[in-house]
């Protein structure tokens, strides 16, 4: 009997058809299974979270206000809201109205969070007493009373304004939910417009400038720093005039509102300026080109610069923390803002920079010698292959790379692709010869901290080059000695086998060069790893900020990212100045019988260029970019994680703005919980803290 469900179609793989019922079907259960676990671990996480501040009483567990705050208030401390605020969601939790939250009522006003609309949702039930589903004016009225305290700037439920949405007549007219969010998201700006007019009672147009800090402080002090807030009286100094104008008092209010997009809008500005400073001009045109129209008004770019800038032009991204970051301090020196998590301290003495530069030497050092010790093999095959004489016969030991590698394995074993591998580990570790990649990057370092902008980290390109030459002209000098020992080991091996020679070690070597031998090679050394270093470390900076976006936004690379980075920079200045390479290491060979001998660098480029041609320059170039590019690669990662990982103990901490937008929080449920606050909070920002008349119902 057949069977009495279809068959599954099939694709050339022989696995299920994506297009068949039963794909379908199965990708279906797949996705509730999916989304089933996810809400089983959600549960679970809100459920350990009452039980840890949960109290009991008769076997039965609850948070009263006290534990209800301290379990959904974030700890991060990214705003100034007042802790004391949060006990505003109490009531709205509070669902039997008898003072405490159980788990039933603590698993309804989570999953009420996860709504898209949670900032509304908390504020319609919070305003909704009798939780009939709709606001009526009275309603509205005494909420909004409650939470206006004594010395608030009176606001009129009489107005014009008002009574287009609660209806004029008896007061019959009630909000639904949609028609109560259009209602709040306007009142902000009757607000604004009634207490301006309160204020101006000469009615010309303008206000004091403390009776417009007043009116801020009520609307938006809780997203405003401290140095914002001090120096909103000088609104009045950004146009000629008697006070604030009802205009500027718009225009701040409409900035304080658009935080979140501001802040998007100056990172990406900052980001993409080559000097990491942006004007008004630049901020008004990324603005018209990110939002597809001009979100800020002239005059809301000029606010926004004049409390960043302090008179200034053209600002870093540092320089609008006061505005974007409620948290942020002035300086004590006054000298420049920094965030209240820092502590600044100048390394200005001489012993302070030589304890940094040994720090980043060590490190340096370490990355270096990691880097150095995965890719020694593909060195040893560059420098065998670069070292054979084409015009000599009987020499070419070595028909290409792939065949180096044979023989070396057939004739020396695993043993021979480490030959010399001691002198560059004394390279690297050695405390009394500077290691090569160490030297290398501290005086890389070293020369971009000199020319960077202290604010924006920006360099131009050519300090870049001259950091790059500088350090990759200071480590010939240290590592010269080293590598000329390191090289004729390494091509020993092969002499041993061609002509039955002894192998020496490298005391025997340093002993036959003397001191001058030890520089053989110099030249070609410098021409070689200066442009090197100048091609190589710029290129680096540029593909992890151009290419991996790195700092846009606040994006952070990943591993892979900076691996990527490091290893595709090393490519090109690897290749290009492979016929250096070649020279020089023509020059640090000690010649065999019938082998052509050079005098000196141009000596030798001549008679490798007559016997050879150009080719031979670049012999051995494949081998060495897949030895420098995969080497850099893994020095580089090495060493910035050595600096993650292993921090500079007495380092100064730079200014930095860091925010909601740039944090990832922990827990996701306690940032949902401030942002509820949100839309109460913009109705006056003490909300919540003013006593409660008797009159005022408690929340269903």
């Amino acid at each position: 009997m057949p069977f009495p469900f279809p068959r599954p179609l099939h694709n050339d793989s022989g696995s299920p058809s994506s297009s068949s019922p039963t794909a379908k079907a199965s990708a279906a259960i797949d996705s509730v299974r999916q989304k089933l676990s996810t809400r089983e671990s959600e549960t679970n996480k809100w459920r350990r979270t009452f039980d840890t501040y949960a109290k009991e009483a008769n076997g039965v567990k609850y948070l009263d206000q006290e534990s209800f705050v301290n379990a959904i208030a974030p700890k991060d401390g990214l705003t100034r809201i007042n802790r004391a605020q949060f006990a505003i969601l109490f009531k709205v939790a509070d669902r039997s109205r008898r003072g405490q939250v159980h788990w039933d009522d603590f698993f309804i006003f989570e999953t009420t969070l996860k709504r898209p609309d949670a900032e509304y949702w908390i504020a319609f039930q919070y305003f909704d007493e009798d939780g009939s589903g709709h606001i009526s004016a009275e309603e509205f009225k005494n909420v909004f009373s409650a939470n206006m305290g004594p010395n608030s700037i009176p606001f009129s439920f009489d107005s014009d304004w008002l009574k287009l949405y609660m209806g004029k007549k008896d007061g019959t007219h009630v909000l639904g939910y949609n028609e109560f969010t259009q209602l709040m998201k306007g009142l902000q700006g009757e607000r604004l417009r009634q207490a301006f007019k309160h204020l101006d009672t000469n009615q010309d147009g303008f206000i004091l400038p403390d009776q417009f800090k007043r009116i801020i402080l009520e609307l938006a002090g809780h997203k405003l720093s401290d140095q914002v807030i001090e120096h909103l009286p000088t609104l009045c100094t950004l146009t000629p005039g008697r006070g604030v104008s009802y205009s500027e008092v718009i225009a701040f209010h409409n900035v304080t509102r658009s935080m979140d997009i501001l802040e998007r809008i100056i990172r990406e500005a900052t980001a993409k300026s080559k000097d990491g400073r942006i004007d008004e001009a630049d901020f008004l045109n990324h603005c018209a080109s990110s939002t597809r129209y001009s979100l800020f008004t002239p005059m809301e770019a000029s606010i926004i610069f004049h409390f960043a800038g302090g008179g200034r032009k053209r600002l870093a991204l540092i320089d609008f923390a006061s505005l974007l970051d409620p948290r942020w301090k002035a300086s004590p020196t006054g000298a420049s803002p920094i965030p209240t998590t820092s502590t600044q301290s100048q390394e200005t003495t001489f012993l302070a920079g030589a304890a940094h530069s040994a720090y980043s030497f060590v490190l340096g050092g370490m990355a270096g010698s990691f880097g150095a010790t995965i890719v020694y093999p593909i060195d040893l095959v560059k420098t065998r292959m670069q070292n054979q004489r084409s015009n000599v016969v009987g020499q070419l030991l070595y028909k290409n790379s792939l065949d180096c590698v044979q023989k070396v394995w057939r004739n020396e074993g695993f043993v021979g692709f480490y030959s010399g591998i001691g002198p560059q580990l004394i390279v690297q570790y050695s405390p009394g010869v500077a290691p090569e990649k160490a030297i290398k990057l501290t005086v890389n370092d070293l020369v971009r901290g000199f020319a960077s902008d202290p604010e924006t980290g920006r360099i131009s390109l050519p300090w870049e080059l001259a950091a790059g030459g500088t350090a990759g002209g200071c480590q010939v000098i240290f590592t010269n000695p080293l590598e000329i020992v390191k090289i004729r080991l390494q091509v020993q091996g092969e002499a041993a086998k061609a002509e039955g020679a002894v192998p020496r070690g490298a005391v025997h070597i340093v002993r036959q060069l003397g001191l001058l031998g030890l520089y053989k090679g110099a030249s070609a050394c410098l021409l070689r790893d200066i442009p090197f270093s100048a091609i190589y470390f710029p290129a680096y900076w540029h593909l992890k900020k151009d290419l991996f976006l790195e700092g846009f936004n606040g994006k952070k690379l990943s591993f892979g990212e900076t691996l990527a980075s490091a290893a595709m920079a090393g490519m090109p200045a690897a290749y290009f100045t492979t016929p250096a390479d070649v020279i020089k290491t023509r020059l640090q060979v000690e010649a065999r019988k019938g082998q052509t001998h050079y005098k000196g660098l141009g000596d030798a480029a001549v008679k490798i260029l007559r016997e050879e041609g150009p080719k031979a320059l670049f012999k051995g170039g494949l081998a060495r970019v897949l030895r420098s590019s995969p080497q850099f690669g893994f020095t580089l990662v090495a060493y910035e994680y050595l600096h993650k990982f292993v921090p500079y103990p007495w380092a100064a901490e730079k200014p930095h703005l860091e925010t909601q937008l740039t944090t990832i929080p922990e827990d996701l449920t306690r940032v949902r919980a401030r942002n509820a606050l949100k839309i109460l909070l913009d109705c006056h920002s003490d909300w919540g803290t003013f006593s409660v008349p008797q009159s005022f119902k408690p929340l269903r």
